[in-house]
């Protein structure tokens, strides 16, 4: 009897859309769609159940078989029992989002946060074996660290929460009551509150005006620039990690992001030959832009 074609389904939920792939036996991505978030938990479901509903639109089950869905999404999630809790953006305190929706879809899901998810589709996509350290820079900041190819965790889930590590007992003070966390000057919350902006997209925003000389700005995208460098070298320094992968939507800036930050490294690495021996340089580097990487991890979770 010929054996029946097995893929899997990832899918990324985000504050305002939810990116969903499937993944075939190769690990290749098949097929993607996306669709609006719509907050609650009931939003949420309905979202998830739609985007599967249109990556399924055409399948033959007797040709392929879906074995696994996996999902991605921000705030606290209880792995082991697919429990999301306090996932504030999508306005959910708690929801049983696996054993829900592997009923409703009738096979194994598995629940992760996405910078978990993310982490892990970004050390399948790029390849090679060595530690890698994924740095998410979205509304918040936070980082995941993939060894062996699996998410280091810690020992109760914190590992990789970075954003949280307060860098300047004097800088601003943050949602989760510190004061002068790195999330508080490298993200997109930072960036909303240092630079308001009507534009579309803010970051480029303050780019184009740095680049036409706006002294604030100027002032502002340092700031920006200095914090994500300092996220970098935080968590190579912790972690040894061999590359650290910016991702998240400040990452769509691409080199005019990434420059700077290097020439963050390079000033730093000529005041200490400490730093200058690691390389942290070369050490660094952007997702390619339109990568799913989120969706991709949660098939692979």
């Amino acid at each position: 009897m010929r054996e029946v074609p097995r893929m899997r389904i990832g899918i990324d939920v985000g504050g305002t859309k939810i990116d969903a792939i499937i993944l075939g036996d190769d690990t290749g991505v098949r097929k993607r769609v996306r669709r609006e978030t719509v907050s609650g938990p009931d939003g949420v479901l309905c979202g998830i159940r739609a985007v599967v509903d249109d990556l399924l639109d055409g399948h033959d089950p007797a040709a392929q078989q879906v074995t696994h869905v996996g999902v991605g999404i921000p705030g606290v999630v209880d792995g082991a029992r697919g429990m999301v809790m306090h996932a504030v953006n999508l306005d959910i305190h708690e929801l049983d989002l696996a054993s829900i929706l592997a009923a409703a879809l009738g096979t194994r899901v598995t629940v992760d946060n996405d910078v978990n998810a993310a982490a892990t589709g970004a050390a399948h996509l790029i390849g090679g074996a060595a530690p890698l350290g994924y740095l998410n820079l979205g509304t918040g900041l936070a980082a995941g660290v993939v060894v062996d190819g699996h998410v280091w965790r810690g020992s109760r889930g914190g590992a990789g929460e970075i954003g949280h590590i307060p860098a300047d007992p004097n800088g601003y003070a943050c949602l989760c009551g510190q004061r002068g966390c790195l999330e508080t000057v490298a993200s997109g919350t930072a960036l909303a509150k240092l630079w308001p902006s009507t534009s579309v997209l803010p970051a480029v925003d303050l780019f184009d005006a740095a680049d036409r000389g706006d002294a604030r700005a100027r002032q502002v995208r340092g700031v920006l620039v200095h914090g994500v460098a300092s996220a970098v070298r935080l968590l190579l320094l912790s972690t040894d990690v061999e590359d650290v992968v910016i991702g998240g939507g400040l990452s769509n800036l691409g080199e005019r992001l990434l420059e700077p930050v290097r020439g963050v490294f390079v000033d730093w690495s000529a005041r200490s030959p400490f730093l200058a021996s690691l390389g942290i340089v070369d050490r660094v580097q952007l997702l390619p832009p339109g990568v799913p990487a989120a969706a991709v991890g949660a098939a692979l979770l």
